[in-house]
């Protein structure tokens, strides 16, 4: 064989880095070590995977074409050690989740999981939509659960719950007790919003087509809770998932306002990218997300084959 693992290690974290010397540190390498260990994989090949800017190493085309393969490999040969060893089965798992999810969520799927596997060691990142896209898509993450709706030729996406966004206000603000709004009062409403780049705001976005030049956006803001306190403040009304309000609404802090009329209804999804090795671990978490799925009355997910591809 002309490659060696540590070859494809050292390319996998130059191609993530975009620089030798970080990734040398990400492994443990000196920086001589790691650069002749690029240099000797593309010399073997007689290939180059990298445009050298300055001191920024970017990805070319075949660098790029050849990324998940090699990711998939390296997953595939630390399967294979864990076996060996016979430790965990289930080995490191990189779950990211956007915020509505991970705060509200995942964390208590995680800890389900956690006790029905208790040699599972799992990293949670909680970050937008896009953000959560980028990783699974460069392989930072090794499964996504998001709100928002995307299309990408390199990822695998799975309808997972049913989800409704919710107008809100305070118990003060004028619009509080009516029926329901017309789009004259959600023109004339002062508005708290989630940043672009959000599934919330992408289902808002879509919800108030025809409307959105002329809504009154004072604020966005991308955490729900700080979007909660503003409401409660009196500053605006703001459209969150009905899972994030439901203990504000008990309370009383803040109240429903109707929008019939609009479509506010969506759905979390699950992402993968189509050419990651599916270990024991990321098998066991996607049956625990079917799982979680059919107890509420979902459809059941095929794993063991692509799951829906928008």
């Amino acid at each position: 064989m002309k490659y060696t693992l540590r070859q494809l290690q050292v390319f996998l974290a130059a191609a993530h880095h975009e620089n030798i010397t970080r990734a040398a540190a990400s492994l443990a390498m000196s920086q001589s070590a790691a650069s002749s260990a690029l240099k000797d994989l593309e010399k073997q090949f007689d290939i180059q995977l990298f445009d050298r800017v300055g001191k920024r190493l970017q990805t070319n085309e075949l660098g790029r074409a050849l990324r998940p393969q090699v990711a998939a490999l390296l997953e595939q040969a630390a399967a294979l050690e864990s076996a060996l060893g016979r430790h965990s089965d289930i080995g490191p798992l990189k779950i990211g989740a956007t915020l509505t999810i991970g705060n509200y969520l995942a964390v208590q799927a995680i800890a389900k999981f956690m006790r029905e596997n208790p040699e599972a060691k799992i990293d949670l990142d909680v970050e937008n939509t896009a953000e959560i896209t980028r990783k699974v898509c460069n392989f930072e993450l090794d499964i996504g659960l998001i709100e928002g709706e995307m299309r990408h030729p390199e990822l695998i996406v799975s309808p997972w719950l049913d989800d409704e966004l919710v107008v809100f206000c305070s118990p003060q603000h004028p619009l509080a007790g009516r029926e329901q709004l017309d789009d004259q009062q959600l023109l004339d409403a002062t508005w708290i919003l989630r940043e672009t780049g959000s599934g919330t705001r992408q289902t808002f976005d879509r919800a108030m087509h025809g409307l959105l030049p002329e809504l009154k956006v004072l604020l966005e803001l991308q955490h729900t809770e700080a979007i909660k306190r503003a409401v409660e403040a009196g500053l605006g009304i703001a459209c969150l998932s009905r899972i994030t309000l439901s203990e504000a609404f008990n309370r009383g802090s803040l109240v429903p306002l109707r929008v019939p009329h609009r479509d506010l209804h969506r759905k979390f999804y699950v992402i993968r990218h189509r050419q990651k090795y599916l270990s024991e671990g990321i098998t066991r978490w996607l049956a625990h997300c079917e799982a979680i799925a059919q107890a509420i009355g979902r459809k059941s997910i095929r794993i063991e084959e692509p799951w829906h591809q928008l």
